[in-house]
């Protein structure tokens, strides 16, 4: 593309305020059976949720607006232009980086629901350890009879990746993303800790870490710690393209074979997602039980650079 940075953030800017969708209508009413299935995956036991006077889980707010494999009509050509400029320039990697999500009005079951997005704003030109590039935030209004329910900003950055130096000696295993809610379950793991929430007000254990208990709402909570013995409650088998940062040595050529995914249920009742080991992954099957173990992956033989996650072995036929 000819012309420097300031032309292009002209020409992206122009876009800013254009409608990206346009009067989509939800595929489904707000119903019950939806609202059940995000529940039981979700773990969330709110009675908010359940009886003759429920509400949807807020939550659930971009649900209602997804068009599946077929898609929405309504959409416009504007975002796919914006995608195809930043291409021409470069920028030719995409990344979620965030989403907020407000909610003037409950969504309850038989309400239909209909929504438009705009093109809301692109930002200046950034750098980021990814690369340069710009962030683009897209704003969902979602109405019912013309009421506002709620709106969600959705963030992508759309940038040309970095060129710095690679490490050649292995790949670099992409780091959890740590914040302020579940920033004492990854300090736990550091001390080779499993760490569980427990809210101070009803005692429910919760995890994934929130910052408030979806049993009771309380804002209060502290930790349990784990014994670390569980059992597969679910699994999948990851069969893509091998990545070299998923193996032991982090080195290409040790990138073979696909590995289970499992849905662990601990002992003490709460769920969490991490790889099953200690068996090939056409060996895992639901009901095994497993223990918590520490792996510490390096990355190019620096010691602060290191990363420690939980995995969880099979123990059948141990002893």
């Amino acid at each position: 593309m000819s012309g420097g940075p300031d032309e292009l953030l002209t020409r992206l800017r122009a876009y800013e305020g254009r409608a990206a969708a346009v009067a989509c209508a939800g595929k489904d009413p707000v119903n019950v059976p939806m609202i059940r299935h995000w529940c039981e995956a979700m773990g969330d036991t709110n009675p908010a949720y359940a009886g003759p006077d429920a509400v949807a889980p807020p939550t659930m707010l971009q649900a209602w607006t997804m068009g599946g494999l077929s898609g929405n009509e309504g959409r416009t050509t504007a975002f796919d232009e914006l995608m195809a400029l930043l291409d021409e320039a470069g920028c030719i990697s995409i990344v979620a980086t965030d989403c907020e999500q407000e909610y003037p009005r409950p969504l309850r079951p038989g309400d239909e629901i209909t929504f438009g997005t705009v093109i809301e704003s692109v930002s200046e030109r950034k750098t980021t350890k990814l690369g340069t590039g710009y962030f683009i935030t897209t704003r969902t209004d979602v109405r019912v009879g013309g009421e506002l329910a709620g709106t969600h900003r959705f963030r992508v950055l759309k940038y040309a990746p970095s060129r710095g130096k690679r490490r050649t000696q292995r790949a670099r295993r992409p780091r959890p993303v740590v914040n302020r809610d579940n920033a004492g379950f990854w300090e736990g793991v550091a001390r080779h800790r499993l760490l569980i929430q427990r809210c101070t007000g009803c005692r429910t254990l919760r995890h994934p870490w929130l910052p408030g208990c979806n049993s009771c709402g309380g804002p209060e909570w502290d930790t349990v710690e784990a014994s670390g013995e569980g059992t597969v409650y679910s699994y999948v088998v990851m069969h893509h393209p091998p990545f070299p940062a998923f193996t032991e040595s982090g080195r290409a050529a040790d990138a073979t074979g696909p590995y289970a995914v499992g849905l662990i249920e601990l002992a003490e009742g709460v769920r969490m997602v991490s790889n099953v080991v200690g068996v090939p992954y056409d060996k895992v099957r639901v009901g095994l039980p497993v223990r918590v173990e520490f792996r510490r992956y390096e990355d190019a033989d620096a010691d602060e650079d290191a990363l420690t996650l939980p995995v969880f072995r099979v123990t059948e036929g141990e002893g």
